[in-house]
């Protein structure tokens, strides 16, 4: 056995070329979001709203109906937020309900649950504590079930299934201390042994880590004869040998999780737990958050109702010069924003879900747009619900109910809520791989053009590719559905949602010849430009909400008693979202990007230093990143499995 590889050292194009391997490289199903992005708004993939068939929905509702009283009466969120840890007998209690098998196949002891039940159940749960919502999101979303249900080997599924679907909890370990978004370079190893692999290395941020019994890990395979090495997923029994959890951390917000650092010194793991060929595991991880990724807008979606219940009740009860402080517009504004964000949220989180579950369009654009909206603007709504209630709102509510006032946790929500930016890919991240799907039209027929590694025949070739790709696609751009006036007309009722739709439609083509002259511009430097790339995408965001709530919107109209007052929010919604749409695209071609890049350099040489005079810096002492050479653990284990 060979010793384990030293942490590998990769320039800027080696890490690209990694992420870029790991995508899926074919469309083979449609995509409503990237044929927004290349202008083409086809309102007929996602309209009439896709709908659950009847008996998915009815086990669904009997499910959710089942939860809602266990956390009505056997969840205290209260006290896993003042002693940072979810009680024991809740864990089990949901592990008693199946909780821990939504996601899982009804033949493997799991609920079978839909994309869309499942992510009503994490919104319910989440509500009553987030982080009973990210022990059962990471558990399934990302955790040993996902993968194994893609990706496993019947042997596989039937053995670790049935486990996971009411006993053992698991978790999914990528991130290193020195490793985040760049898997390039990953350290952690896993050297092949006759018929095991040796993991030794260090992971960082396991959520679910602390009490897990199974585990997904992310390890480098060494390319050796027999061995074609990579980047390799594997499930491990987290009592084997040479596994220490070495500190459960401590976190901002969502106190009650059990996330940790995982250190693997000698761990043998059989090859035949394995998940898929050596060095598919990034193209597992990406794949998996495809649809892992509706988790947190369905924590978003359950924080803004609760925003929303709490601002319309304060705002009734408070009172200023007197009236209620909901009728004064600069509070009501923000009420209006709130209201209207949520049913947004709601109608993105549902609609890329029931894409998921009927598994007709290729929904990676769609989900990781989900994600980056509803992250985004939960934690605004959460911020101003905050700010409605004034000093109250950054109050603890423990420190309100000791003085005799309703425990309201606004500044908890709003801590809890600010990890969703970061989790499971940041914003800045999620940009920039929206961007690359956003594009990748374009540099199917272009990219060798911009390639300065290619030849002059590659740079030929692709040039006729690309003459005849946009000879037919830019003429499309010109003119569409949407400078019609009767366009969407099926839209239009008592409140009339067709200029909305019609504003997509154009807006779109906008985008679309937004990013092909930028790509003109700017050619093999459009990937530097990260502040275009990302106000791109929130367009992009924008567009695909505002035709998710007026889809919603019709659904409701058709099937619900309150279809009007959903076309008042889809309204309110729309316009509102066509005034950010209207700023972004203003500054993608005004903005301080270029001033930006100089101050930068700037406070990184040095030359601002003498502005941070005058303060005393209290963090403590140690090194940026903690050193995670593989090795024998020095820590006591704190792993905690719960039975």
């Amino acid at each position: 056995m060979s010793a384990p590889p030293s942490k590998p050292t990769v320039s800027e194009r080696e890490a690209r070329q990694v992420a870029e391997a790991a995508r899926e490289q074919d469309w083979r199903k449609p995509s409503f979001a990237k044929e927004l992005f290349l202008g083409r708004f086809r309102l007929d993939l996602v309209h009439p709203h896709p709908m659950p068939p009847a008996e998915d929905a009815q086990r669904g509702e009997e499910f959710l109906a089942k939860l809602r009283d266990f956390c009505e009466t056997k969840v205290d969120g209260a006290l896993i937020e003042r002693e940072a840890r979810i009680p024991d007998e809740v864990i089990n209690g949901l592990k008693e309900l199946g909780a821990l098998g939504m996601k899982i196949d009804t033949k493997y002891g799991g609920l079978g649950l839909t994309q869309v039940y499942y992510n009503k159940a994490l919104a319910l749960a989440g509500s009553a504590s987030p982080a009973i919502g990210v022990l059962l999101s990471a558990h399934q979303s990302i955790g040993v079930p996902q993968p194994l249900k893609l990706f496993g080997t019947q042997e596989q599924k039937d053995t670790f299934l049935p486990r996971c679907a009411r006993t053992d909890i698991s978790a999914f370990l990528l991130t290193e201390p020195d490793v985040g978004s760049d898997p390039a370079r990953l350290a952690t190893s896993a050297v092949p042994d006759g018929d095991d692999y040796v993991l030794d290395g260090v992971k960082l941020w396991t959520t679910n880590g602390v009490v897990a019994d199974l585990l997904v890990v992310m390890a480098r395979v060494p390319k050796s004869e027999g061995h074609k090495g990579g980047i390799t997923a594997f499930v491990v029994e987290t009592n084997s040998p040479g596994i220490t959890v070495e500190n459960r951390n401590a976190f901002m917000g969502l106190r009650g999780i059990e996330n940790g650092v995982t250190r693997f010194h000698q761990v043998r793991v059989p090859a035949a737990n394995r998940i898929g060929p050596e060095g598919t595991g990034l193209k597992i991880a990406l794949t998996t958050l495809n649809t892992g990724r509706l988790s947190l807008p369905a924590s978003c979606v359950a924080a803004g109702k609760w925003c929303l219940k709490i601002a319309r009740e304060w705002s009734a009860a408070r009172e200023q010069w007197g009236k209620p402080i909901a009728h004064h517009e600069a509070v009501g504004s923000k009420i209006s924003f709130i209201a209207a964000t949520t049913f947004a949220l709601e109608a993105v989180l549902d609609l890329s879900s029931q894409m998921a579950d009927e598994d007709r369009n290729d929904i990676r654009i769609e989900g990781a747009l989900a994600k980056l909206f509803a992250s985004e603007m939960g934690w605004l709504i959460a911020d101003e619900l905050v700010q409605i209630r004034g000093g109250r709102g950054f109050e603890t509510a423990a420190s309100l109910a000791a003085r005799g006032e309703r425990a309201v946790p606004a500044e908890q929500v709003l801590r809890d809520l600010r990890i969703n930016r970061i989790f499971e890919g940041s914003t800045e991240i999620m940009h920039l791989l929206i961007a690359r799907e956003a594009v990748d039209a374009h540099l199917s027929v272009a990219g060798d053009l911009i390639d300065p590694e290619k030849s002059l025949s590659d740079k030929a070739k692709a040039g006729a590719q690309a003459g005849a790709f946009y000879a037919k696609w830019l003429p499309k751009l010109v003119a569409g559905q949407g400078q019609l006036p009767y366009s969407y007309s099926e839209f239009k009722h008592e409140v009339d949602l067709s200029p909305h739709l019609r504003y997509v439609e154009r807006t779109a083509r906008k985008l679309a010849r937004s990013t092909f002259y930028a790509m003109s511009r700017w050619q093999g430097r459009m990937e530097t430009k990260q502040g275009f790339l990302g106000r791109i995408v929130d367009i992009g965001a924008e567009l695909f909400a505002m035709s998710a709530v007026c889809v919603r919107a019709e659904l409701l109209r058709t099937t619900e008693d309150h279809g009007r007052q959903a076309y008042q929010l889809a309204d309110a919604f729309c316009r509102q979202s066509r005034i950010r749409v209207e700023e972004l695209f203003g500054r993608l071609w005004t903005n301080t990007d270029d001033v930006d890049r100089k101050v930068v350099k700037g406070v990184m040489s040095g030359t601002y230093e003498w502005l941070e005079d005058g303060i005393v810096d209290p963090s403590g002492e140690g090194p940026w990143i903690a050193d995670a050479t593989p090795g024998p653990s020095e820590h006591e284990n704190v792993h905690r499995p719960i039975r």
